[in-house]
């Protein structure tokens, strides 16, 4: 009788046992995530994004570059903006990366990206691009914006 209650709790107790395994199973992962005009997955529209997304945060998938893009008037997010990363000033150079922002306002990706020395931003929204004149060597757009330099925006 002993062995029979035995093997039934274990019957019972392996399927939960891999549920919770499988559920604990991309703690480590780096999961693809990658922004698109119209889609309206994301959140925290002004915070660092890379504060969950990195190797070390709670949140799903690692970004190389992150952030939120505002109106011009930099108190409504700005949606389905298009932000490009160029190996020169003002938009000339290569065109190496292009990334676009959801509905939210956010953008972000978890591909690999190469800064090199430096890449040039540009934000577009429906007037042009808005160019950051100096290059940047992160992808943490938020952890400076909003914080200590000037929200994001464009027109």
């Amino acid at each position: 009788m002993l062995k029979l209650k035995l093997r039934t709790s274990l019957a019972l107790a392996f399927p939960l046992l891999m549920i919770v395994l499988l559920s604990c199973g991309k703690e480590g992962e780096n999961e693809q995530k990658v922004s698109a005009n119209g889609t309206s997955r994301s959140h925290h529209t002004g915070q660092n994004c890379m504060s969950c997304h990195s190797s070390n945060g709670s949140g799903e998938g690692w970004f190389t570059v992150a952030g939120s893009a505002y109106d011009n008037a930099k108190i409504n997010a700005y949606a389905n903006t298009t932000v490009n990363l160029y190996t020169g000033i003002n938009g000339t150079g290569t065109l190496k990366y292009t990334i676009w922002g959801d509905a939210a306002g956010n953008f972000y990706t978890t591909e690999n990206i190469d800064f090199g020395s430096g890449l040039y931003v540009s934000v577009k929204g429906i007037a042009g691009p808005k160019y950051m004149t100096t290059a940047i060597t992160t992808g943490q757009c938020n952890s400076c914006h909003g914080v200590t330099t000037d929200k994001i925006w464009t027109n």
